[in-house]
């Protein structure tokens, strides 16, 4: 989901050994962290030519889209890939991952059989691209939340977080696909990231599921925000091996620093640091017209102090 400016602005006598160990920890706790950006936010999806913008944004990296649609598969070419690598060492730009996004939630994981060939695309381009891990997006037509013929979801926590209803047999097809992609992407260095509108715990359940450590949770805050769940102890319940990347956004388009946005950041911020997170924060944010750059600056300069 892109979100504008307001969304995201507004929205660190000892023996030699400890003295190394108090070095590390001095060294990360000012550690600044890695922020990239989806390429849909940049501009568009698979286009290499928006590199240079990611650069003069000021940004680290760039989450790259494998496709639009099923006639539009950009990354199975190797001379696009090719583009990518010449256009990123040029200009600075790594790649943080692949995304199979927009065309699993029209052509879902849960019920299409020719949807697993575009998580498979998605791995085979992360490693040309150097990417360590991919975005497999579960929204729209591929959420694995059970609705009603209302659209209605069954909350069944007691509590003031949410935890909704799955629908089962989505969820155990979903299990048996990744079952016979997981060793591809073992094969290939890459983990498979869940993003989806379930819990950190239901998520673990599928990947326990699944048994593999190559299926990991992309974590999205604004998403979990939004969906009523207990963001900082889900970071904290997943931990550093269990979450492969994380999208930066909030909720509601009323995000401000003085807290009045739906993410409490500074929470946030903090169960990364508990759970010493070292991979990269992909900002899924906007600008207002004609102000792209000014936003974009001042969103990665808020990211960095908070999670430095």
């Amino acid at each position: 989901m892109s979100l504008d400016r307001r969304s995201f602005i507004q929205t660190a006598g000892l023996s030699a050994a400890a003295i190394s160990f108090t070095s590390a920890l001095a060294h990360a706790a000012h550690h600044e962290p890695n922020i990239g950006m989806c390429d849909w936010n940049l501009g568009g999806s698979c286009k290499p030519e928006l590199i240079p913008k990611a650069a003069e944004a000021h940004l680290n990296g760039l989450q790259v889209s494998v496709a639009t649609n099923p006639n539009n598969v950009p990354l199975r070419d190797p001379k696009v890939r090719e583009k990518y690598l010449e256009l990123g060492e040029k200009h600075n730009i790594k790649f943080s991952s692949v995304a199979a996004g927009s065309i699993l939630n029209s052509i879902p994981l849960a019920t299409e059989p020719q949807s697993a060939v575009y998580v498979i695309d998605a791995v085979e381009a992360a490693q040309a691209l150097g990417c360590k891990n991919i975005l497999m997006a579960f929204f729209g037509n591929g959420d694995l939340v059970l609705t009603d013929a209302t659209n209605k979801k069954r909350n069944l926590s007691n509590d003031k977080f949410n935890e909704f209803e799955l629908d089962s047999q989505k969820v155990t097809r979903v299990v048996e696909v990744l079952k016979q992609i997981v060793p591809r992407a073992a094969d290939a260095g890459v983990a498979l990231g869940l993003e989806n509108t379930i819990t950190a715990k239901q998520n673990l359940e599928i990947i326990e599921r699944v048994g593999s450590e190559w299926l990991q949770v992309y974590y999205d805050i604004g998403n979990s925000t939004g969906n009523g769940y207990n963001v900082p102890e889900e970071i904290r319940l997943l931990g550093n091996d269990r979450i492969c990347e994380i999208h930066l956004k909030d909720w509601d388009t009323r995000f401000f620093p003085d807290g009045k946005g739906m993410v409490k950041w500074d929470e946030v911020a903090q169960a990364c640091k508990d759970i010493n997170y070292d991979k990269w924060y992909v900002l899924e944010t906007s600008g207002r017209d004609k102000k792209f750059m000014e936003d974009t600056h001042e969103n990665i300069k808020f990211a960095k102090n908070l999670l430095a």
